[in-house]
């Protein structure tokens, strides 16, 4: 090889390193604005200005910076939002308080108005809303075009009264249901009796006060000979991370059950176990399913990351989070999320996406009745989801939705399944 050959090799290896080099440098300081916010507000400066200058009318300001306010709002996570001033009174006077609900636990995902769970015996459960349901229109506003908030406060109303909804539900023909508003209370845990001693400690609510009707519920199946217990929490969503905390210390002996997670990751609370609140040391099994959501989160994933058990189901919905309210200057206000929920281990329940929201299983059956709900990481928001654009050839059935014959619960028998081999006690509680 001549030196004038490896010269010229020489010199497109350096001007082919010094490209990578630079290109990179400019890649990467080309990425960085992204979350800059003064380069996002140049935007909005800039956005602004052509409104100002070139829209065709004279725009109303206060309009489209209520607009603005909505859409930053909406870019956060389903619970943070935006307040107009009389929705901002409301909220610091707890007005309405003559208004009730359907009873309903709700989320949205990719723009849908999504039901987390109806709550056993609601006016939601009696009118046949069902886990996965998507709630389209409100009394005919369409929800794809309003907040969680504005649409929980257009589902509710006086008690008594009516609202009208068009549900989407999976492989099935529209349906508009008819919910009579009440005033409602979750049932109190339940607990029934299984064959090998086994105990089945159903818990419908983890409100205020619902840990010790657990803890009595617990001990009466303790009196009965129960040496084995299965904690079914599916469609059990909402209530008090204190309250959940209770019923897992009933579980666990020790170590952190949950957190509650700040900016930045920053632990703002650990919630330890007292060792003297465990109550029962036998082998433990609990139930989850995509209707588990926020304080249930709390008890699977304190019976998984403490290797106390198995928990059989479905991956759970992912929610758990608390907001706080920011007022600006014309009265109106943004309320934003500022805390998360989280395991011992302080993963949060609510993810920044579908992906990493929730609890898995750690053995996974799928309920038969899961075809005919929607699967939240199916949604992409736009409008070639199938669920938003239902068979044609079916027409919009009205009227509560015809009751199936109960189908086995392939969930509880593989809970059951698991706990049949299990020593009756184990040396000591966890």
């Amino acid at each position: 090889m001549s030196f004038r050959t490896k010269f010229i090799l020489i010199l497109l290896s350096a001007t082919l390193t010094l490209y990578t080099v630079v290109g990179g440098w400019i890649s990467t300081r080309a990425q960085q604005p992204a979350n800059d916010p003064n380069a996002q507000l140049r935007i909005f400066e800039s956005v602004l200005q052509h409104i100002q200058n070139d829209y065709v009318d004279e725009p109303n300001m206060e309009k489209v910076r209520a607009g603005a306010l909505r859409g930053l709002a909406y870019g956060l996570d389903p619970y943070s939002t935006y307040l107009t001033p009389e929705q901002v009174r409301e909220y610091n006077e707890n007005a309405k308080d003559n208004q009730v609900g359907i009873g309903a636990e709700l989320s949205q995902v990719a723009s849908y108005l999504y039901v987390i769970a109806p709550m056993k015996g609601s006016p939601a459960d009696q009118a046949g809303l069902r886990t996965g349901d998507i709630i389209e229109y409100i009394d005919g506003k369409a929800t794809r075009d309003i907040s969680l908030y504005d649409a929980k406060q257009l589902l509710n109303g006086a008690a008594g009264t009516e609202v009208k909804l068009r549900v989407l539900r999976a492989n099935a023909s529209p349906l508009s249901v008819s919910v009579k508003r009440g005033a409602f209370r979750s049932p109190a845990a339940e607990a029934r009796m299984e064959a090998g001693r086994v105990g089945v400690l159903r818990l419908n609510s983890f409100a205020d006060g619902e840990a010790t009707d657990a803890r009595n519920r617990l001990q009466d199946l303790m009196k009965q000979g129960a040496q084995k217990i299965v904690i079914d929490m599916r469609d059990t969503a909402g209530g008090s991370l204190t309250e959940a905390v209770t019923v897992a210390n009933y579980f666990i002996r020790d170590g952190v059950l949950a957190e509650t997670i700040g900016r930045e990751g920053r632990v703002g609370k650990a919630y330890s176990a007292d060792p003297k609140a465990a109550i029962f040391s036998g082998p433990v099994v609990a139930i989850i399913d995509g209707g588990t959501a926020g304080a249930a989160e709390v008890v699977a994933s304190a019976i998984l990351e403490h290797n106390r058990g198995q928990v059989v189901g479905e991956k759970s919905f992912g929610a758990g989070a608390e907001q706080q309210l920011f007022t600006l200057r014309g009265g109106d206000g943004l309320l934003l999320t500022t805390v998360k929920w989280a395991s011992g281990s302080g993963k949060p329940f609510l993810g920044e996406d579908r992906a990493r929201s929730g609890v898995s299983p750690s053995v996974e059956v799928k309920s038969p009745d899961l075809a005919e709900s929607v699967d939240p990481d199916d949604l992409t928001g736009n409008d070639d989801d199938a669920v938003a654009k239902p068979d044609q050839d079916k027409k919009e059935t009205s009227g509560q939705p015809a009751v199936k014959p109960a189908a086995e619960d392939l969930q509880l028998k593989k809970a059951l399944e698991l706990l049949k081999d299990k020593p009756a006690q184990l040396p000591k509680a966890a």
